[in-house]
């Protein structure tokens, strides 16, 4: 994962490969790295993402939990129509707002 601090209050996260159980410590540092102390928005880009489990869903309610605390908003890019429909179903969609672009999700800033 790779993390681009856009600006003071906004930065990416870019996920790349899988997301699973074996990803909860490059995630949690890549929140970390994310979350200077003006960030307000973490936009995630799944659109490298190859594999994501349950344990890795799991993982990003983690992460937005943390980011709630800390008065951060979560916006995501580049999810295909399959991880869309998890996003759904299991209601992660109403938390983490989904959007077509980077350039969306930093206007949601």
């Amino acid at each position: 994962m790779d993390v681009r601090q856009v600006d003071e209050r906004a930065s990416v996260i870019d996920i790349t490969g899988e997301l699973t159980g074996d990803s909860e410590q490059t995630l949690a540092e890549a929140h970390d790295a994310a979350s200077a102390p003006a960030t307000r928005l973490i936009v995630l880009n799944f659109s490298g993402l190859e594999y994501m489990n349950s344990t890795g869903i799991g993982l990003l309610v983690t992460m937005l939990i943390r980011a709630q605390r800390q008065g951060q908003r979560i916006v995501a890019y580049g999810l295909d129509e399959h991880y869309r429909q998890i996003f759904s179903l299991t209601r992660l969609d109403e938390a983490i707002g989904i959007v077509g672009s980077e350039a969306d999700a930093l206007a949601a800033a």
